[in-house]
């Protein structure tokens, strides 16, 4: 029986999964130095177990729950780059903590420990990367990727801020130095995170383009994406701030709701895709990306200060905001550019109906279909 359910979890899970726009797994990781070594006691999410258990080449469908946690523990440890100046550390897994569920957002607890090579004492530096779920592609160019607030400790010093562990960047801890507090760094991780979040967020970016694509001044531009920005950074920082929540299962449609719904208005009310009603419409579907964005932050923060969450916010909004920003200051350069060439006789000021129409239909399209597969998912 527990096989069967296992089988059945996983394909429900590859489904619900394609609804997704952001095939993120957040974790969190306590690094300690020992006399001789280090312990890693790595937090990890359901959600990246079964991930790995379902596309990886070892996956075995009839694996019971307990074999799926302790083989992602070995995965862990094969896709986490620890060294100590320099030199490459081997680990080993000595305990498992499993999940109180099997609910995507449960946690799984991991305890590696790695030995230092025979003779070496304490470091000067720790380095660790990883490129946990890397190896599997959610959609064409965007694969999977975990990322994990770490927390560094020695036995004789006070522990370091928390920092951001993503697949794109090394981490570095000084053994030799005194802690202290690397806001400056948490910032920069986070607004990077931010900035990605939004180019490997296919709706968000599919949103962003409907609403750029029926601007027509700089001016206009900024009043749609100002109201945008307002909405989405007010429930962002509610749902941050365990104020407001809202389950995927509604926040998910609603946003796939949004591109199709911008789109048919650019399409059969292209009047009403400027002005107070454009802005309108901007807002009170940014309030539910808001809550989108909050997903890919809440569980990276679990454990987090006060003050380091406020940090954490600030800055992946502002990345938020310039992930918007590169998508859509380009966008309307290259309509303007399209608007001066086509020079329309009844308003030159307006894109060409033809690319306004194939532009629009391609974004309703994939709305659509993203609309489906959150339905799907509930």
């Amino acid at each position: 029986m527990l096989r069967a359910l296992l089988r059945l979890f996983l394909v429900l899970q590859c489904t619900a999964l394609a609804a997704l726009a952001h095939p993120v797994a957040q974790g969190a990781m306590d690094i300690s130095v020992r006399p001789d070594g280090l312990d890693i006691r790595a937090r990890v999410s359901v959600e990246q177990a079964f991930v790995a258990a379902a596309f990886g080449e070892k996956a075995h469908a009839g694996a019971t729950l307990d074999e799926v946690w302790q083989r992602h523990g070995e995965y862990l440890l094969a896709h986490l780059q620890l060294t100590a100046d320099g030199v490459p550390l081997a680990g080993k897994v000595i305990a498992l903590t499993p999940p109180t569920s099997a609910e995507p957002d449960a946690r799984i607890a991991f305890d590696l420990r790695y030995e230092l090579p025979p003779g070496k004492t304490r470091p000067r530096a720790i380095a660790l990367r990883q490129n946990v779920l890397n190896e599997f592609i959610f959609a064409p160019g965007n694969p999977w990727e975990a990322s994990y607030i770490v927390r560094f400790s020695q036995r004789d010093r006070p522990a370091q801020t928390d920092r951001l562990l993503t697949s794109r960047e090394q981490l570095t801890f000084a053994c030799d130095a005194a802690p202290r507090a690397d806001e400056h760094a948490l910032a920069g991780a986070f607004v990077r995170h931010g900035i990605m979040h939004i180019l490997t967020g296919y709706d968000h970016l599919l949103f962003v383009a409907g609403l750029v694509l029926a601007v027509v001044s700089l001016m206009d531009l900024v009043k749609v994406v100002t109201a945008f920005t307002i909405a989405h950074t007010l429930t962002l920082t509610l749902a941050a701030l365990d104020i407001v929540r809202l389950s995927s299962r509604i926040v998910e449609p609603m946003i796939a709701a949004s591109i199709v719904f911008v789109a048919l208005q650019n399409l059969l009310s292209p009047a009403r895709s400027r002005g107070w009603a454009r802005l309108a419409v901007a807002f009170g579907f940014g309030l539910f990306h808001g809550l989108g964005f909050a997903g890919g932050l809440l569980d990276a923060m679990d454990g987090m200060a006060g003050v380091t969450i406020v940090t954490a916010i600030a800055a992946f909004s502002l990345g938020v905001e310039i992930g918007h920003q590169l998508v859509a200051l380009p966008l309307f350069g290259a309509l303007k550019i399209l608007r001066a060439v086509s020079r329309r006789a009844d308003d030159p000021t307006r894109v060409p109906r033809w690319a306004m129409r194939v532009g629009s239909s391609a974004i309703c399209t994939a709305g659509l279909v993203y609309f489906v597969a959150a339905l799907r998912q509930n």
